[in-house]
């Protein structure tokens, strides 16, 4: 009787240790709008899955004309990252784009901060040559639905700036 106290409390400790190992990480939201501002264009985007899969659907329109993108989120590849390879058509100065995206939640760090670090190819359209794009992003959640973010991209284009992004997001 007098060893039940040191044995429930251990076991306690444990079950509580062990819950905690295995319980599921918030995760990235990926089903949302987003209004962004890049330069002198803006743009209005919208991503969700398809369905209860891993495909991610995303259109946007700008200045530039209407894109479409397929990707495929692959969840948890590495140290809490998670990488979408994907594929898009559209607007006035692109015929087609691949890309790569991984992004991780630094909430360890800062409750509701996240990275984001993608490069993606775009050939040209008419007289617009191929293009190679690094992309950098730090995104804020404020709350559940919404989100804030600072971004950089990186232009291979000889004679063209970085590019800059303010984009503010709504998570559904």
């Amino acid at each position: 009787m007098k060893h039940i106290l040191p044995i429930l409390t251990i076991t306690t400790l444990a079950a509580a240790a062990s819950a905690q190992s295995a319980a599921a990480p918030a995760g990235l939201s990926y089903n949302r709008v987003t209004v962004s501002r890049e330069g002198q264009n803006n743009t209005l985007s919208a991503s969700a899955f398809l369905g209860s899969s891993n495909v991610l659907a995303t259109i946007g329109t700008s200045t530039a004309g209407t894109s479409y993108a397929l990707g495929y989120v692959f969840k948890g590849v590495g140290a809490g990252i998670d990488a979408t390879v994907s594929v898009g058509a559209g607007d006035a100065s692109n015929n087609s784009t691949v890309g790569l995206n991984l992004r991780r939640s630094l909430s360890e760090v800062v409750a509701g901060l996240e990275i984001a670090v993608g490069a993606s190819f775009n050939s040209g359209a008419g007289a617009a040559p191929s293009t190679t794009n690094l992309t950098y992003e730090l995104a804020y959640n404020v709350n559940k639905q919404f989100q804030v973010a600072y971004g950089l991209t990186d232009l291979d284009a000889a004679g063209v700036e970085n590019l800059h992004t303010i984009s503010v997001r709504y998570n559904f």
